[in-house]
């Protein structure tokens, strides 16, 4: 597993876990909730914040919030 604030833009993975219980219940309001899928789309220039698609809609996190986000990615399917 990996930290969402790991992941590089154009990257769909898989939310496991949000190890901040507060955060938790803020990102769950939001569609962050364990076994959704989610992409990150882009990181500001300096890292801070980032813009994730969740849900079928886009919202940005602050970095230390991505941090406390464990994913795991895809696997992408050959033919």
């Amino acid at each position: 597993m990996k930290r969402l604030s790991e992941i590089a833009p154009g990257v769909a993975v898989v939310i496991k876990e949000v190890e901040n219980d507060e955060l938790f219940l803020k990102l769950m309001e939001m569609g962050f909730i364990p076994g959704e899928e989610i992409s990150v789309d882009q990181i500001a220039p300096l890292g801070d914040p980032i813009s994730v698609t969740v849900a079928g809609y886009s919202l940005s996190l602050r970095l230390n919030e991505a941090k406390s986000v464990l994913v795991e990615e895809l696997m992408v399917k050959t033919a």
